[in-house]
């Protein structure tokens, strides 16, 4: 066989890795690769017998790494298939994990709301701010009444003043009517 491939050595070689070739043409890839190998071993010998047995040796031989080859990718396939059941599990538990520890956060977040308006409501200081609101209410309604009454006082000591300005004029010209007169 080493002297048939020996024979091969002025043509070149040509090598496909399986990474080279698409996943889906990779058997007729290989299928095409194995029958130029078959071609050029059946071209360069003559149908005696030895040559034929050699020819059934590397038919053999290619056929048994071929078997090796698509094994490997088959295993590199699950491989690949695992990983991605593993990742596609991880992530699962973590949102999982994330989805409980949301709902502990809320529940806890309820509970503190819950508190804090217990806490508001039973504050002493909180009717006593209510309590506030009112007397600034009161005290705002008492000013606007102390101002009212202080227009009205201005308003009454102006009609006073007009009053005895009046009286004053009534009284002078009463003299005068009386000096007339007499």
């Amino acid at each position: 066989m080493s002297s048939l491939l020996s024979h091969h050595n002025d043509q070149p070689r040509i090598r496909k890795s399986i990474s080279d070739s698409s996943p889906t043409s990779s058997a007729a890839t290989t299928k095409s690769l194995r029958h130029e190998r078959l071609s050029r071993l059946n071209s360069s010998g003559s149908s005696d017998g030895p040559n034929n047995t050699s020819t059934n040796h590397a038919e053999s031989y290619f056929k048994r790494r071929e078997n090796r080859l698509s094994a490997r990718k088959k295993a590199e396939e699950e491989t690949a298939n695992n990983d991605y059941k593993k990742m596609y599990e991880k992530a699962l538990a973590t949102n999982q994990r994330l989805k409980s520890r949301l709902q502990t956060s809320k529940q806890e977040l309820t509970v503190i709301q819950d508190q804090l308006q217990r806490a508001q409501k039973e504050r002493p200081g909180d009717s006593s701010s209510n309590m506030l609101e009112a007397e600034k209410k009161e005290s705002w309604s008492l000013k606007k009444r102390i101002s009212d009454m202080e227009e009205q006082l201005k308003a009454k000591a102006e009609l006073k003043m007009e009053n005895q300005k009046l009286k004053d004029e009534n009284g002078a010209l009463i003299r005068v009517i009386t000096k007339l007169s007499k």
